[in-house]
């Protein structure tokens, strides 16, 4: 039977280690993981392999040439212009397979049953079968749901925490037959995961998936690959080696001297013609090349040394990776997790700390402490999104060097002389990290349009007026008043898509960016107009005889967080009277109990001045607390009742978008108003992204992100939702009071549980194989809807930590604290028995 292995790219989460060397010839135990998928192949009766190649070819086919040595026939083709995808390279050896065929990925090591795998796919009679497998964390694979049958429903690439339903994966290998490839476009970009596999579902051809047993690791990143090299040498998987396990689980190859003095704790191996001196001592699971020399007393603790690699004397490897050829002197430290790319020297006494990558080929001075990468910024991370946009600790991890950095990249993923606005809030630390942002964009030719300290709803709004390819604003996390939030635009003000975040981090990780020459370089305007921008489409958008008519008097709280607020001069236009309560810039963010404390002075005020409400406004002009006629607080899910009710009898029939986990009272007052609502991801970029799309949404958000008038612009805006309070309460003669008090009464609890990356998956999958499908709804997370009480819980995993969000919602308070405690028991007895190695179902609530 014939193969396609296919090569992929350059590996950039890989890097240094894939350079100079593309990922399948990457070792492991000393031998490419390519050649220990031929070894795989061949034991299951594949013995003709097509390698599908792009990224430095010849060293594959120098490697392998035509195949004899190793017991299979080779054949190449070679993608010379542009990679062609995972399917399109498959696509373009169409005339090599004409009967059943295998792909493979050339950058994962397993010991699956193949011809198993081929069996199945023969009794299914299908067109193409997904050879599948179960992962703790399935967060960066693509999630695959079958049915009983096995036959494949659902297909997800590479989800969102909130998505993973399954830890189901695929794992990169297919059995196809020859006429599936005729769904695709020759020479195309195309990929099976993203083009061919949903459109044979769209299609209904039944797609098929083969759950296999046994081991299987993508090596996708850094530390994939270290744990794929234990792995092995652990004896999790068994590979084809041809070296000698002389000690009782320590491999030593041909012609390899080691001291008598030396000491070696199993499992380790030592490759060909390695010369291991006095005294050096050897932990478990370290890993050594061929040709590789140790000198006199250095100390070694899990390292992984590629071929020719020379430690000098008393030199101390902890956890690391050291590339083809490199040298580590006399005394050097090279500590846990740090990689040295290929040819380069830690000189005499250097130590490079945990985490830190060399790139190939660069000298590190004798003393030297390296606590960055050689080349760029710091430790590199797997992912610098979160839940909405790149955030960390101010002036720790979002410092002037990674901004300039981001900077660069994002504006990399940009055209040449490309236009983006930048914003800020009025904090010191966010001018400063602005500012290093602006320079990353100039150097790669992008020029900028500094509308400098704004509001974001303004930068949002205008974003459309002035098109621009995007914008950036970076301001104080709205949650974390010692952490920096950094959020991307697109040309409509909305956050960017995962698909451009991956672009993005793509280009960062890559730390290959686009370099203008000295005339090419970005320009920087200043723009002065986008208060008046904003001004003119906020007065359009309000009805101003009802406001002015209204008289009104508002007591605006603003924190310590805004120094001269254009709110109280826009409210001012229309007749309002504004009274403003904090408005200087304090030295430092207030936290959770300043507001608290901030708002019951709030509600003094209101009271004592007889004011029509009063207003917490916070992060940066985005979210709101109200503080009615009485000064009692309405927040949280009352908030969101409040809003939709108000706006829903201004519009009837009107489309609410809500996320996910809001309380189902505002279904209750989307039926009074004969509307509709739409939940989506719990995500800001879901809701405004869903906004921008539905032409009848008259609202959409939620407390705890604010709230969004799509007919003005798709952001969150506290501003514009103030004045449209006031417009609204007096076309319908009612006070906030009395509109809390005719609120559907509906419980809704929320408990926050621990559970491990690890486990997020499996749990999920439990959930989803324990409940009747008619019973679930997978917008985001798992929600168990129980039809009988009009009642639901969400388990939802978290976007940014280790843990799940459960949420009950119910008419009664009995069943939402007894549903929540008994969830709360599940999660916690499913983290527990998946540490263990246990398998755990959960039970059905009634």
């Amino acid at each position: 039977m014939r193969a396609v292995m296919m090569a992929g790219g350059a590996g950039t989460r890989l890097r240094p280690l894939t350079c100079d060397l593309p990922k399948p010839m990457v070792p492991i135990l000393n031998r490419p993981i390519a050649e220990h998928i031929i070894c795989l192949l061949r034991r299951h009766g594949f013995t003709e392999i097509i390698a599908a190649l792009h990224y430095l070819p010849d060293l594959m086919q120098d490697y392998f040439r035509d195949g004899s040595s190793f017991g299979v026939q080779m054949t190449y083709a070679i993608e010379e212009s542009h990679p062609l995808g995972t399917a399109g390279c498959v696509r373009n050896v169409a005339q090599l397979l004409r009967e059943t065929f295998l792909v493979i990925s050339g950058d994962s090591v397993t010991n699956f049953d193949l011809g198993a795998a081929v069996q199945f796919h023969r009794r299914q009679g299908c067109q193409a079968t997904l050879v599948l497998t179960r992962v703790p964390n399935p967060l960066d694979f693509g999630i695959v749901i079958t049915d009983q049958d096995h036959r494949v429903c659902r297909f997800l690439e590479k989800p969102s925490p909130g998505e993973v339903f399954s830890d189901t994966v695929n794992t990169g290998i297919y059995i196809l037959e020859p006429e599936v490839l005729s769904h695709l476009p020759p020479n195309a970009e195309s990929d099976f995961s993203h083009d061919l596999f949903p459109l044979l579902l769209s299609k209904d051809i039944p797609v098929y998936g083969y759950i296999a047993e046994g081991y299987w690791c993508d090596i996708g990143h850094l530390d994939a690959y270290r744990q794929a090299q234990y792995d092995c040498l652990y004896g999790k998987m068994q590979l084809d080696l041809n070296y000698v396990n002389s000690r009782g689980g320590v491999w030593i190859g041909h012609n390899t001297h080691i001291d008598p003095t030396a000491r070696i704790q199993p499992p380790a191996f030592i490759g060909d013609n390695c010369r291991i001196g006095p005294g050096v001592e050897i932990e478990a699971g370290t890993i050594l090349g061929d040709n590789v020399s140790v000198g006199a007393g250095a100390d070694l603790k899990r390292p992984i040394l590629w071929n020719g690699v020379v430690v000098g004397e008393e030199a101390q490897l902890c956890g690391c990776i050291i590339g083809r050829g490199a040298r580590v002197d006399r005394r050097s430290q090279v500590l846990e997790g740090a990689v040295v790319g290929s040819l380069s020297t830690v000189g005499e006494e250097a130590q490079v700390v945990p985490g830190v990558r060399v790139w190939p080929s660069k000298k590190i001075e004798a003393g030297a402490i390296l606590t960055i990468n050689l080349i760029w910024g710091h430790t590199a991370q797997r992912n610098l999104f979160g839940q909405r946009g790149v955030s960390g600790l101010a002036n720790i991890d979002i410092t002037p060097e990674f901004a300039v950095k981001l900077g660069a990249a994002y504006g990399s993923t940009l055209k040449r002389q490309a236009q983006v606005t930048v914003s800020r809030d009025q904090r010191s630390i966010s001018r400063m990290v602005s500012r290093s942002f602006i320079a990353g964009l100039m150097s790669v030719g992008v020029n900028v349009l500094n509308l400098e300290a704004t509001a974001i709803p303004i930068a949002r709004s205008v974003l459309p007026s002035l098109a621009v390819a995007g914008g950036i604003h970076v301001r104080v996390h709205p949650e974390r008043s010692d952490h920096i939030l950094i959020e991307v635009l697109d040309p409509q003000g909305i956050n960017i898509s995962k698909h451009q975040e991956r672009k993005i981090e793509g280009a960062y990780f890559k730390e290959d960016f686009r370099r203008a020459q000295i005339h090419e370089i970005g320009n920087v305007v200043t723009v002065s107009q986008a208060v008046d921008l904003y001004s003119a489409c906020f007065e359009r958008y309000l009805n101003e005889e009802a406001i002015c008519r209204s008289s009104s008097k508002i007591v605006i709280d603003y924190v310590y967080a805004v120094s001269g607020a254009i709110l109280p001069r826009l409210l001012a236009k229309f007749g309002c009277d504004a009274v403003v309560l904090n408005a200087s810039l304090g030295h430092t963010a207030a936290t959770s109990a300043d507001r608290e404390s901030l708002l019951n002075q709030l509600g003094h005020v209101v009271e004592a001045l007889k004011a029509t409400f009063g207003v917490q406004v916070s992060a940066n002009g985005e979210q709101l607390i109200l503080v009615d006629e009485s000064g009692m607080p309405i927040r949280g899910e009352m908030l969101t009742a409040l809003m939709a009710e108000m706006v829903l009898t201004h519009h009837p029939r009107g489309t609410i978008v809500v996320p996910v986990q809001t309380s189902s009272a505002v279904e209750q007052i989307v039926r009074r108003h004969d509307g509709r609502v739409i939940r989506t991801k719990a995500n800001p970029t879901a809701l405004m992204e869903t906004c921008h799309n539905n032409p009848s949404v008259v609202l959409g958000g939620s407390a705890e992100m604010g709230f969004i008038f799509p007919q003005f612009h798709p952001g969150f805006d506290a501003m514009f939702c103030i004045a449209k309070l006031i417009e609204m309460l007096t076309l319908q003669e009612r006070s906030l009071g009395q509109i809390c008090a005719d609120l559907p009464r509906v419980y809704h609890r929320t408990y926050v549980a621990r559970c491990p990356w690890a486990a997020k998956g499996a749990l999920m999958r439990s959930l989803l194989e324990s409940y009747p499908p008619e019973d679930l709804e997978l917008v985001d997370g798992v929600k168990i809807c129980n039809r009988q009480h009009d009642s639901w819980v969400l388990i939802l995993p978290d976007g940014g930590d280790s843990l799940v969000h459960i949420v009950a919602n119910g008419n009664d308070r009995g069943w939402v604290e007894e549903t929540l405690r008994e969830y709360r028991l599940i999660v916690q007895r499913f983290v527990d028995r998946s540490q263990e190695g246990e398998v755990f179902a959960p039970h059905l609530i009634e």
